[in-house]
């Protein structure tokens, strides 16, 4: 890590929202037109929690399941200001972009330009290797089932947030693995934009 790179301690998540599971499900809807309205620091640390974040400290259990509690997938956080890295454990920000890339990341989607729209524009990476260590030949499909619970815990907290969001699996794997300068053990696999309705 480097350590020149800014941390933001993220505000702690609220465990009692005022929309039932039930509610968040039945609204949920892909939105494809975004207010380019900043969102705060609570409601971006409230997304990223729902995502990947810790839900009992001791053995650093998240509140989505991963096979063999090996937590092979990241989250990114792309906003006006920059680009940064989730860290579940202390629940922090690390920046990983000076600059905004979401116009470049909307052009390599195929162009799917309200990506750039949306103030907050998440990307779910993994490492299919540190799942293949222990399970082999089976690991991607277990790393492809944790991505999706990941996404489907942040599209039902925006939601609950008042917020909307869209799916996107559309893009060119190796211009937003450079752009948003990965690791060489990771990649990306599923691009959400999120926020208030355009």
């Amino acid at each position: 890590m480097n350590p020149e790179r800014e941390e933001i301690a993220l505000p702690p998540p609220i465990l009692k929202g005022r929309m039932s599971l039930e509610e968040a499900i039945e609204r949920r809807r892909s939105v494809r037109r975004f207010s380019p309205s900043p969102l705060s620091w609570e409601v971006i640390s409230q997304i990223l929690w729902a995502g990947q974040g810790i839900t009992e400290k001791g053995r650093g259990f998240r509140t989505v399941p991963s096979a063999g509690a090996l937590f092979p997938c990241h989250l990114y956080a792309l906003l006006p200001q920059g680009g940064y890295k989730y860290h579940p454990l202390q629940h922090k920000l690390i920046s990983w972009l000076k600059e905004d890339r979401r116009s470049a990341i909307a052009e390599a989607s195929l162009n799917q330009m309200f990506i750039e729209q949306a103030p907050l524009v998440i990307v779910i990476t993994a490492e299919i290797s540190r799942t293949m260590s222990r399970y082999g030949l089976r690991a991607p499909r277990y790393v492809y089932m944790e991505i999706g619970h990941i996404g489907q815990n942040i599209q039902l907290q925006a939601v609950a947030l008042g917020l909307d969001s869209v799916c996107v699996g559309a893009f060119e794997d190796r211009e937003v693995k450079y752009l948003l300068a990965l690791p060489p053990q990771e990649d990306p696999y599923y691009i959400i934009p999120v926020g208030k309705r355009g």
